[in-house]
């Protein structure tokens, strides 16, 4: 593992490490073990889209970890006025040990990876959101003891969460379930996969999707960068919700997950994300957790 790009490009056995070795810092820093594993190294954070949780859990994890980040947002970077990023990729390589990037396109944090010399770290794109979904794995791991043959179900957009969350799932042992319209289902190509690869469903009736869940998932109807959808996309979704209906259908013991920022009575009512708050408030501070385990394993010098 030299990056961390995109789920589907490490193993099962790799997932499981990074799980573990949250689980080990997070224990860590509960307790006041101080764990320096990055003392010295410096990241750069490249921000093209705003962000709450990224930006906080990457700076804190590298501050824990004994080392420091840097906040790059567009405006401060060249690349903000047409430097090319494979240009951008090897100057930011002479200074710094890592980078992560919030962006838009996937195919420039692919560039980053192919030009640069140091680990290159995907904090978002429109395509998938591998950080996000090692903290979701470690949450459902924590609530559920176990993650393999669990059912995950998500409900609503077919995006960058919905994409990650079929390929960690699917790579974890776990049942896939997608239920979203018909003109907004995940990627094409990770739904092949998953298909071949494992338990994998996506229907527009989301009570079906949601038949005995142990893990319901929902995200907002419009993503970052969608803002002049929200209105079609509100028509659209209308119905695809996490609410006593769905709630009835999954297991008793169902948990409920939420990457935030959540819509209340949207794609969520008030009432279901206040009963399940413990988990959806453990999994936002899980990002800090499976996020320094990324980062001690792509940037520690300790072998």
């Amino acid at each position: 593992m030299q990056h961390l790009l995109k789920l589907a490009d490490i193993s099962s056995e790799e997932i499981t490490q990074l799980l573990n070795l949250a689980d080990q810092l997070k224990y860590e820093k509960k307790n006041g073990i101080e764990h320096h594993h990055l003392k010295g190294k410096t990241l750069g954070m490249i921000f093209q889209k705003s962000s709450t949780r990224t930006r906080v859990s990457f700076e804190v994890g590298m501050y824990d970890l004994g080392g420091s980040a840097l906040f790059l947002s567009s405006n401060d970077l060249q690349i903000g006025r047409g430097e090319p990023v494979e240009d951008t990729a090897r100057v930011m390589s002479r200074y710094l040990d890592g980078i992560m990037i919030r962006t838009y396109s996937q195919e420039e944090v692919e560039t980053l990876a192919k030009y640069g010399s140091i680990p290159i770290i995907n904090g978002l794109t429109d395509y998938c959101h591998p950080c996000q979904v090692l903290a979701d794995l470690m949450t459902i791991r924590e609530h559920k003891k176990v993650i393999e043959g669990k059912k995950l179900c998500y409900i609503g957009d077919g995006n960058n969460m919905a994409n990650s969350l079929i390929v960690g799932g699917i790579k974890m042992g776990m049942s896939v379930s997608i239920g979203c319209p018909d003109n907004y289902r995940p990627d094409t190509e990770i739904m092949k996969w998953a298909a071949e690869n494992g338990n994998f469903v996506c229907t527009s009736d989301i009570l079906e999707a949601a038949k005995d869940a142990d893990v319901l998932y929902t995200d907002v109807w419009a993503s970052m960068g969608q803002e002049g959808e929200a209105a079609v996309r509100r028509k659209a979704f209308s119905g695809y919700q996490i609410n006593d209906s769905v709630m009835a259908v999954a297991k008793s013991d169902a948990m409920v997950m939420h990457c935030l920022p959540a819509h209340r009575e949207e794609e969520i009512t008030s009432k279901v994300f206040e009963e399940h708050a413990v988990e959806i408030f453990d999994e936002a501070e899980n990002r800090l957790h499976a996020q320094k385990a990324v980062l001690v394993k792509l940037l520690s010098d300790e072998k």
